[in-house]
C-alpha cells in the first residue's frame, strides 16, 4: 500500500481584503496545512488565523511579523499577497526554499528593475524554488484568451479588457493612484498610471509569447474622461470635474500590428459617461480565424450573505493565486507563468 500524499505546508503572506480570502481558502483544504501566517498590522500579532479568515473553529496557527519564524516552520509554499511585491522579502522567501504564489503585481516580474529580476532569478537557483503570479486581471482572464485562442487557425490579436464600475473596490489609494479624483490635465498623470498598472504589460507579453509573436515594442495609451457632477462614494470622493472614467491600454506590437492588447474601462460613481459603455465584466476577445469572444462576470452564488459584492472580486483575485499552490510545487524552479502550468482548478466542495 502506499501512503497517502502528504500535504503541502503554506504560509499565508498578509491578511487584508485579498489574503484574508487566500487564508479561508487554506485552511478549508485537506490538501494544505497551514503552517504560518504574516501580518503587518500590531493588532493581528497573536491573533488565531480562523479569527483573522472568518473560520468558525480555530487553527492553532496565530500571525506573526517575524519571517524567522515563519520559516522555522518549514513551509513549502507561501500565498503572498501584499498590494505591491517586496523584492527583499520575495528573495528571503525563495532562498529558503519556499516557493511562491503571488497577486501582488507579478506575472512575470518584467515591471522590475534588471538588477532586482536577477536577484529574484538567482534566490530562485539557490532554494531550488518557484514564483508565479496572477489574479483576476490580469491573471484568470489572459489565461481564458490563451485558451480561447486554441479555437483558432490563426490569431491576429488578443485583447482583454476589464469593462467595470470600480465603485466596488473601496480602495480609496489604488484608485487614486490610478488618476480617479484628481484633475484630468494633471502633468504626467497618463505616465503614472502606466507604470502604476503596468503588469498589464506583463501579463500582454506573457499572451504573446505563448502564442509565438515576437514583440518589437509595448506601448501605452489612455482616456481620461471628467465627472459631469459630484459623487460621493463613502470611501473617497470624486469632485466635478476630475477623472471619472479611465479608458486605456497596453498593447504589444509586431511592426506595425497590435498583437496584444490588455486594459480597462473604468468608471466611478455615477456622474460620468465613458468612451465605451461598461460591459461589467471581463471581455476577452480573440481575432482572427475564427474571431472569439466571451465576458466573464462574477456573480453572488445563492448562499451568498455578505453585504455588497466586494468580497466577490476578492475572492475572484486571490484564488488564482491559492489554487495554484500545488502546480506551482510541482514545477522547475524559477519564474514560471500561467503558460508554463497545467490547467488551475478549484477543487469539489464535496
Amino acid at each position: 500500500m502506499t501512503a497517502a500524499p502528504q500535504p503541502i505546508r503554506v504560509i499565508q503572506w498578509t491578511t487584508g481584503n485579498i489574503g484574508k480570502r487566500s487564508l479561508h481558502a487554506i485552511i478549508g483544504r485537506p490538501d494544505l496545512e497551514l503552517v504560518g501566517v504574516y501580518a503587518h498590522g500590531a493588532d493581528k500579532i497573536g491573533v488565531d488565523a480562523a479569527e483573522l479568515a472568518g473560520w468558525p473553529e480555530p487553527t492553532g496557527v496565530t500571525a506573526t511579523n517575524s519571517i524567522d519564524e515563519l520559516l522555522a516552520s518549514r513551509p513549502d509554499a507561501c500565498c503572498y499577497n501584499p498590494l505591491w511585491p517586496n523584492v527583499d522579502e520575495l528573495v528571503r522567501l525563495l532562498e529558503s526554499g519556499v516557493n511562491v504564489c503571488s497577486s501582488a503585481a507579478w506575472i512575470t516580474g518584467g515591471k522590475q528593475t534588471p538588477e532586482d529580476l536577477d536577484r529574484i532569478r538567482k534566490a530562485c537557483e539557490k532554494g531550488n524554488s518557484t514564483i508565479f503570479g496572477s489574479g483576476a486581471h490580469p491573471g484568470m482572464t489572459n489565461m481564458v484568451g490563451m485558451v480561447l485562442s486554441g479555437s483558432c487557425e490563426r490569431v491576429d490579436e488578443i485583447r482583454i479588457t476589464e469593462s467595470v464600475d470600480c465603485s466596488t473596490y473601496e480602495s480609496a489609494g489604488t484608485q487614486a493612484a490610478m488618476g480617479f479624483g484628481k484633475d484630468p490635465e494633471t502633468p504626467g498623470l497618463a505616465e503614472s498610471v502606466r507604470v502604476e498598472s503596468e503588469v498589464f504589460a506583463e501579463s500582454a507579453a506573457m499572451m504573446a509569447d505563448a502564442i509565438g509573436a515576437k514583440l518589437d515594442r509595448m506601448s501605452f495609451d489612455v482616456q481620461f474622461t471628467a465627472a459631469t457632477d459630484d459623487s460621493d462614494l463613502g470611501f473617497m470622493q470624486i469632485p466635478k470635474g476630475t477623472v471619472g472614467s479611465v479608458y486605456g491600454y497596453h498593447r504589444g506590437w509586431v511592426g506595425d500590428r497590435n498583437v496584444v492588447s490588455v486594459g480597462f474601462n473604468w468608471t466611478m460613481g455615477d456622474h460620468v459617461t465613458p468612451p465605451k459603455p461598461l460591459e461589467h465584466g471581463h471581455v476577452i476577445q480573440v481575432f482572427g480565424l475564427p474571431n472569439m469572444r466571451t465576458v466573464l462576470h462574477c456573480l453572488p452564488p445563492k448562499d451568498w450573505t455578505e453585504p455588497g459584492f466586494m468580497g466577490l472580486g476578492m475572492i475572484y483575485t486571490a484564488l488564482p493565486v491559492t489554487n495554484a499552490v500545488p502546480a506551482v510545487v510541482a514545477a522547475p524552479p524559477g519564474i514560471v507563468t500561467l503558460k508554463d502550468l497545467p490547467p488551475v482548478t478549484g477543487r469539489f466542495a464535496g
